[in-house]
């Protein structure tokens, strides 16, 4: 699915500061997050990464955490905090429902994340994601856009 009207799978949805699609590679699947800044691109990628495993509709934000990341270059950190992003996901079990615009200073990156703890009966489970990767990993700034194209490994 691609497109600024793209719905991913659930039904979800994304707000107006951006939007993601999805994109198939060869046995894994892609994110593709975009928005008018370089934040605003990184937060519409991990609300994608996270609609893929649970559907952000189907999460009540009742609590919140806080997460850093960082990275030599800006495709490096986004990568890396998409990482930490399914650390805080499979090791909490915390499943979120919203991230705020991160804040990108120099190579550090930190953001919070609404969202509660992961409950089976409740939270339909999509695709489990292992891992952001760097192949195919596209980083693209146009005047007003900044589009990142993220292989998931699953």
């Amino acid at each position: 699915m691609t497109g600024e009207d793209a719905r991913p799978p659930g039904g979800g949805g994304s707000p107006p500061d951006g939007k993601w699609s999805y994109f198939e590679t060869e046995a894994d699947i892609g994110v593709q997050g975009w928005g008018p800044t370089l934040p605003a691109c990184f937060r519409q990628c991990a609300l994608g990464v996270f609609n893929l495993m649970v559907p952000l509709e189907a999460v009540v934000p009742a609590e919140s955490r806080e997460l850093g990341a960082q990275g030599e270059t800006p495709e490096a950190l986004l990568v890396n905090w998409i990482n930490e992003l399914l650390y805080l996901h499979d090791v909490e079990g915390f499943a979120v429902r919203d991230v705020e615009m991160p804040r990108i200073e120099g190579g550090r990156l930190h953001t919070r994340l609404t969202g509660e703890p992961f409950d089976p009966e409740r939270h339909p489970r999509g695709i489990l994601v292992k891992a952001a990767t760097f192949h195919q990993l596209t980083l693209v700034r146009d005047p007003g856009r900044v589009t990142a194209r993220v292989v998931l490994d699953i």
